[in-house]
């Protein structure tokens, strides 16, 4: 059941589901290619999630594959480069800038363009037939969508040289090993162990999960130091929300584990 219809374009759709969870597709052909098309609305979707946040968002792509890419008919010289780069950046740093958990079903192929979607989400679901992979190398270019920035961040500067320079594929099981990936599923369930993942995640204190996401990820731009002055200062914040509240009471009276939050 959804609370509304899916919005706004037809290339990524995005329905609001009932318990609090934002369902966004990319529909775009067979391979779902990340067009400039696609990414314009990609990004427009990312704002209005960060302007009325869900409790969480899965994305995926409809069909048999995630997304294989950027669009390769609208490479050109540096100045479609800088072009299709800032798409990139732009679309996928608002998607990472969602204050909510953004959790990735990577169904089938999440390849150049496709694999940095999934690591500009928090976390990453994959069906066990999932192929991931930054192949630019082959094609003689460089990742320009965030795979060189984001992919050494999430599994070292070792495995993501391993897998930019050599421009290999990994299936499901080897990016799980690596922490490309943080769950494995059969692929007839990714779709819904994702949405009920991400149902229990809306269910719980949402200000506090996107407060700590905002301490995980600016604090990794920040010096250590930096980054507990930060904690420390969204620490206090989150003892303003009611769901603070109704957590540590619920804790004092039944124990852990038993809390009903309101998301506020």
């Amino acid at each position: 059941m959804t609370d509304a219809s899916p919005t706004p374009g037809p290339l990524v759709e995005l329905t609001r589901l009932d318990g609090g969870v934002a369902l966004v597709e990319i529909s775009h052909g067979k391979a779902n290619t990340l067009s400039k098309a696609v990414l314009t609305e990609l990004a427009t979707i990312a704002a209005a999630l960060t302007a009325d946040p869900p409790g969480a968002v899965v994305i995926t792509g409809r069909g048999r594959m995630f997304a294989a890419g950027a669009e390769i008919s609208e490479f050109g010289g540096r100045s479609e480069a800088a072009v299709i780069a800032e798409s990139f950046h732009k679309a996928l740093d608002a998607v990472a800038a969602i204050p909510a958990v953004v959790v990735a079903a990577v169904n089938g192929y999440a390849l150049g363009g496709g694999c940095e979607l999934a690591l500009a989400c928090d976390l990453r679901m994959a069906a066990d037939n999932a192929v991931l992979g930054q192949p630019e190398i082959l094609l003689g270019i460089i990742p320009g969508g965030g795979g060189t920035q984001r992919l050494s961040r999430l599994v070292g500067p070792a495995r993501a040289k391993d897998l930019i320079l050599t421009g290999r594929q990994v299936g499901a099981d080897e990016a799980l090993g690596m922490g490309l990936v943080d769950r494995v599923v059969p692929a007839a369930e990714l779709r819904d162990e994702a949405l009920a993942f991400a149902a229990s995640l809306a269910a719980g204190p949402r200000r506090a999960l996107a407060l700590a996401k905002t301490a995980i990820d600016e604090g990794l731009d920040m010096t250590l130091a930096d980054g507990l002055v930060l904690e420390r200062r969204l620490f206090g914040e989150v003892f303003g929300t009611r769901d603070a509240a109704i957590g540590v009471a619920s804790f004092l009276a039944d124990g852990p584990g038993k809390a009903i939050f309101t998301g506020e």
